[in-house]
C-alpha cells in the first residue's frame, strides 16, 4: 500500500533546528536561547550563514528568517533551499522533500507527496510556465551584450555560437522594476519543440529558473548532429548546469564527435523522469556522468546509472561514508571513491553509463575552465580537533 505525505503531521516530529544541525549548523550559545534560538554555519573564516529560528521548543511551530532580509520559511521551505544537500530520489522537489521529512521523522518512506497540504500552505511548485510572461530574443542580435554573461564564466565566442540555436534572451515581464535581459536557456522535453521553461542566468553569480519550468520532464537538451535522427546519436552528456555542459563541451570539443551527441543540463537535482525520457529517445546512446565532482555529483552518478539499470538504488551519507542498499545487499564507499566505476565493484552494470567528470580539485567543469579549485579539506588528528574545539567554545558556537 503506498504511504501518502501528511506534511503537517511530519512538521510536529522534525523542526528547522533538525534539517540545520544536519547541514551542519551549530547553535550559538552567546544569543541567548528564549523564545528565539540562532544557529550559524561555521567555517574557518568565521560565520559563513547564520538562521534565526523562532519557536524552538514547539517543533510545528518553528520557522527562519536571515537578518540580511533574505527569504525564510518554515522546515520545508528550507529542505527546498538545500535540496542538493540531501540524497533521497524522486520524480520531483515535493516527491524528495517527503522522503527527507520521513527519513527524519523516523517514518515509512512514502510514494508521493500530500498536494493538498502544499497548496494550503502556498507552496506553488504546480504553477503551469507561461511563456507569454517571458519576452525573448535570439542572442545573435546583441553579440557584446550576450558575450558580457558567458565571458565572466570563461566561456568562448566560438562555443556561444555552437550552442547559439540553443540559448535565448529572456526577460520576465512581471518584474518590471528589472528590465534588462538574462540568459535564457530554454526547456524542452526530448523530442519535441515546445518550450516548458528557462533556466536563467545574470551577472555574478544571478541563476533562476522560469516560473513553472517543468523540470520534471524537461531539461535543456542541445543536439548538435543536425540531422534530427536519434538513432544517430552516440553519446548524451549528462551535467547540472547550462555553463558546465558548455564549460565541458569548450574544454573538450576536439575530443568529442559532436555531430553524434546531445548536450543536457538539467538544473540541478533532476528528476528519474528528465533522465529516462531524454534517454529513451535515444535508444542508441551512452549516458555520460559530467556531474559535479562534490558528493551530491558523485550521488547524481551513481543514481543515473541505477536508474538506466532498471536497479532500485538506496542512497545515505552516514559521516565519511555513503551506505548503498541495493535489494538485500548494503555497502559502505568513501564518499572521496563514490563513482559508477567503484559501484561496478559491488553490482553488476552493462555499459549504458559512462563518467567524464572534471579533474580531481574541481567542483565542476566551469570552475575547472577558469582555474577555480576546490579549497582543500585538511585532515586531523585528535590533537586539532580538541583545539578547535576550545576555540569553538571560546567562541561561543556548540558543536
Amino acid at each position: 500500500m503506498k504511504q501518502t505525505v501528511n506534511f503537517k503531521d511530519l512538521k510536529t516530529k522534525v523542526g528547522v533546528d533538525d534539517i540545520a544541525y544536519y547541514l551542519g549548523y551549530r547553535l550559538d550559545r552567546s544569543a541567548g536561547v528564549g523564545r528565539y534560538i540562532e544557529m550559524v554555519l561555521p567555517d574557518t573564516a568565521g560565520h559563513k550563514d547564520k538562521l534565526i529560528i523562532k519557536n524552538p521548543k514547539e517543533k510545528a511551530a518553528q520557522t527562519y528568517f536571515r537578518r540580511n532580509g533574505a527569504k525564510g520559511g518554515d522546515v520545508v521551505s528550507l529542505i527546498r533551499e538545500n535540496l542538493n544537500s540531501f540524497h533521497e530520489s524522486g520524480k520531483n522537489e515535493w516527491e524528495i522533500i517527503g522522503k527527507v521529512m520521513a527519513r527524519f521523522a523516523n517514518e515509512p518512506i512514502p510514494d508521493y507527496g500530500d498536494s493538498q497540504y502544499l497548496a494550503k500552505a502556498g507552496y506553488t511548485g504546480n504553477t503551469v510556465f507561461d511563456p507569454k510572461r517571458y519576452e525573448t530574443q535570439d542572442i545573435d542580435g546583441a553579440p557584446s551584450e550576450v558575450m558580457a554573461f558567458f565571458a565572466q564564466r570563461g566561456i568562448s565566442g566560438e562555443t556561444v555560437r555552437t550552442f547559439a540555436p540553443f540559448i535565448r534572451q529572456v526577460r520576465d515581464s512581471s518584474h518590471a522594476a528589472y528590465k534588462q535581459f538574462n540568459i535564457g536557456f530554454p526547456y524542452t522535453e526530448a523530442g519535441k519543440e515546445k518550450v516548458v521553461g528557462y533556466e536563467i542566468r545574470g551577472f555574478g553569480s544571478f541563476k533562476s529558473k522560469a516560473a513553472g519550468t517543468n523540470s520534471t520532464t524537461g531539461a535543456w537538451i542541445a543536439d548538435l548532429s543536425r540531422n534530427g535522427n536519434p538513432s544517430d546519436i552516440r553519446y548524451v552528456y549528462f551535467a547540472e548546469s547550462a555553463y558546465d555542459i558548455m564549460a565541458f563541451y569548450q574544454m573538450n570539443h576536439l575530443r568529442l564527435d559532436a555531430l553524434h551527441s546531445v548536450f543536457v543540463s538539467l538544473g540541478g537535482t533532476f528528476s528519474d523522469e528528465q533522465i529516462k525520457g531524454i534517454m529513451s529517445y535515444y535508444p542508441e546512446a551512452k549516458a555520460m556522468d559530467c556531474f559535479d565532482n562534490d558528493l551530491a555529483g558523485r550521488i547524481y552518478g551513481i543514481r543515473m546509472a541505477a536508474l538506466l539499470e532498471g536497479i532500485r538504488l538506496n542512497v545515505h551519507k552516514e559521516g565519511e561514508e555513503v551506505k548503498i542498499t541495493v535489494g538485500n545487499k548494503a555497502f559502505t564507499v568513501p564518499n572521496e571513491r563514490l563513482s559508477i566505476a567503484e559501484l561496478r565493484k559491488h553490482i553488476s552494470l552493462r555499459h549504458k553509463v559512462g563518467e567524464w567528470k572534471a579533474a580531481e580539485h574541481y567542483k565542476d567543469w566551469n570552475d575547472q575552465l577558469m582555474g577555480k579549485q576546490m579549497e582543500p579539506v585538511p585532515v586531523e588528528n585528535k590533537f586539532a580537533r580538541d583545539r578547535n574545539l576550545a576555540v569553538h567554545r571560546e567562541k561561543g558556537v556548540g558543536l
